[in-house]
């Protein structure tokens, strides 16, 4: 299984950017799966996270709420994180995370240690 986060690149404040979590070797429509970041010097941070069906929650920490948007498209296998309104704060490395055993994405935010498969990272710059 492999998961691939790409999409990242330098934006000005206020601009837009879509992440993408390519898998191959697992079908993600029937799996949770998360958004994390980390920015230079800090800790891994939780983002958010869409469940593995429309009838399960998704989830968006505090920083990010109204502006990003999970979502999900099956027939390409993918799942994006649309950010919007970006800020300088939101310079990171992002990357996607999903797990066979998984079901609910406060398990997955809770505990990232337990999470099987992470992507490599895609870089978010915001800056002028």
């Amino acid at each position: 299984v492999q998961l691939q986060a790409s999409g990242g690149g330098l934006v000005q404040p206020g601009g837009s950017l879509r992440l993408s979590c390519e898998a191959s070797g697992l079908t993600l429509d029937d799996h949770v799966v998360g958004w994390f970041r980390q920015a230079a010097g800090k800790e891994r941070e939780r983002v958010s996270c869409i469940g593995r069906s429309e009838s399960d929650s998704n989830y968006y920490s505090d920083p990010v709420k109204g502006r990003f948007t999970v979502s999900r498209d099956n027939a390409k296998n993918t799942v994006y994180l649309q950010m919007d309104n970006l800020r300088p704060e939101d310079t990171a490395t992002y990357y996607c995370t999903t797990d066979q055993s998984v079901t609910s994405c406060i398990t997955a935010m809770v505990y990232p240690g337990g999470m099987d498969y992470w992507g490599k990272g895609t870089l978010v710059t915001v800056s002028s």
